[in-house]
């Protein structure tokens, strides 16, 4: 689905925050700092936020559990909505429905670009990615537990083959036409 809009939420143009999310490796990170700088929005990579205790547990190829996430995304809710930001675009898997309205608890309006792809395509940049804690074994635990977009939110959904310039220019065409 490139380029799909989902939700009823309203209108997408001029969010304060945009989560850029997806499975491990679908581009969040990249995608997301390029999106910042042409927004001229902070950047934020929820895996930053991680505590250590998850990151070794994914490390060591044990997929976390809602609970391991909720403080987690408790986190990078807080940090997304800190007063003085003109905006800011967070890269982070927020791969469930609830993941994304434990965000929506701290910032109601978030407006989220799912990042998707095929798993082969995903794997092959899993295999060749280096110094990161999550493993590629987990791939298949985060492609079960992948949601797409609810009807209720607004969002994006992007398919990743296109290059990042590419999907950043498509997403700020979209937000613009909200």
């Amino acid at each position: 689905m490139v380029g799909s809009v989902a939700g009823d939420a309203g209108p997408l143009a001029g969010p304060a925050v945009i989560v850029v999310s997806g499975v491990s490796g679908s581009g969040k990170s990249t995608v997301g700092a390029l999106l910042a700088s042409r927004l001229g929005w902070d950047f934020l990579d929820a895996d930053d936020l991680h505590p250590p205790a998850n990151i070794a547990k994914m490390a060591s190829g044990m997929p976390l559990t809602d609970a391991d996430r909720g403080p987690w995304l408790d986190a990078v809710g807080r940090a997304a909505s800190a007063p003085g930001r003109a905006g800011v675009v967070v890269a982070c898997s927020a791969l469930r429905v609830v993941h994304r309205d434990r965000l929506r608890e701290r910032v109601p309006d978030l407006v989220v670009v799912q990042l998707t792809a095929h798993p082969d395509l995903i794997g092959d940049r899993l295999s060749t990615r280096v110094d990161h804690f999550m493993p590629p074994t987990l791939l298949a635990s985060q492609f079960a537990a992948l949601e797409p977009l609810s009807a209720a939110e607004a969002g994006l959904v992007l398919d990743v083959g296109a290059t990042p310039e590419a999907l950043v220019a498509r997403i700020l065409v979209l937000l613009a036409d909200g």
